[in-house]
């Protein structure tokens, strides 16, 4: 972790952009604010919020245990929680609005079979992300959500691993079959996803505000 942060925090230096790198628990409320105050004293003012940390899991909903279920929901929607309210108040006590995007799914708009818990995760963020643009639209703050596909991330290996050792299949053929109902034909990479939180980033989404936009390349069609 430590090493891809200073990879990273380098190669935004090297653009010309300042950067500052700081870690904690987002299910963690101190945490949170640290990593908020730190940023704004490091940067001079908090201005997007990406919520972008997430864990998943690929199970049975009759073998998830409660403790995975919290564990799951600690992450997903307590830490998104936290990010929104944090930086909604950070960005309040700026004056000056702001940009909070969160990080949701296809599974914020359509429940899959074993993946039941990280379904309902999402689906609570969507939630989220529509109830804070209403209460924040007067302090200038838009809050949106990004809903990504089948993406090549290590996520996606670990789901595939999981269904496949659950349906008896071998590597590779879960996230296959999968990626077989994607009408552009092809599973999405970080770049793809990217150039949307980049556009939600941005002041040409400035009138868009409680939506979980889609970049799934046609799997889900709302």
């Amino acid at each position: 972790m430590a090493g891809e942060l200073k990879d990273t925090r380098a190669e935004i230096e090297a653009t010309g952009v300042a950067s500052v790198d700081l870690t904690g628990d987002v299910s963690v409320r101190h945490d949170v604010r640290s990593l908020i105050s730190g940023t704004a004293e490091a940067l001079g003012s908090l201005d997007v919020m990406v919520a972008n940390a997430g864990v998943a899991q690929t199970k049975a909903l009759l073998d998830v245990t409660p403790e995975e279920f919290d564990a799951i929901h600690a992450v997903n929607s307590r830490g998104a929680f936290l990010c929104y309210t944090e930086a909604a108040r950070q960005m309040i006590a700026q004056g000056s609005g702001g940009k909070i995007i969160g990080a949701a799914s296809i599974a914020a708009h359509k429940g899959f079979a074993l993946l039941g818990v990280y379904c309902s995760t999402k689906f609570a963020l969507r939630a989220l992300t529509q109830s804070a643009a209403q209460e924040w639209a007067p302090h200038g703050i838009t809050v949106n959500a990004y809903c990504p596909g089948i993406v090549d991330t290590a996520m996606w290996e670990e789901i595939d691993h999981d269904l496949g050792e659950i349906n008896h299949v071998g590597k590779g053929e879960s996230m296959k079959a999968m990626a077989a109902g994607i009408t552009l034909g092809r599973v999405s990479t970080g770049d793809d996803v990217a150039k949307l939180v980049s556009f939600l980033a941005g002041p040409d989404s400035d009138y868009m505000t409680g939506q979980a936009v889609l970049v799934d390349g046609g799997m889900i069609f709302v």
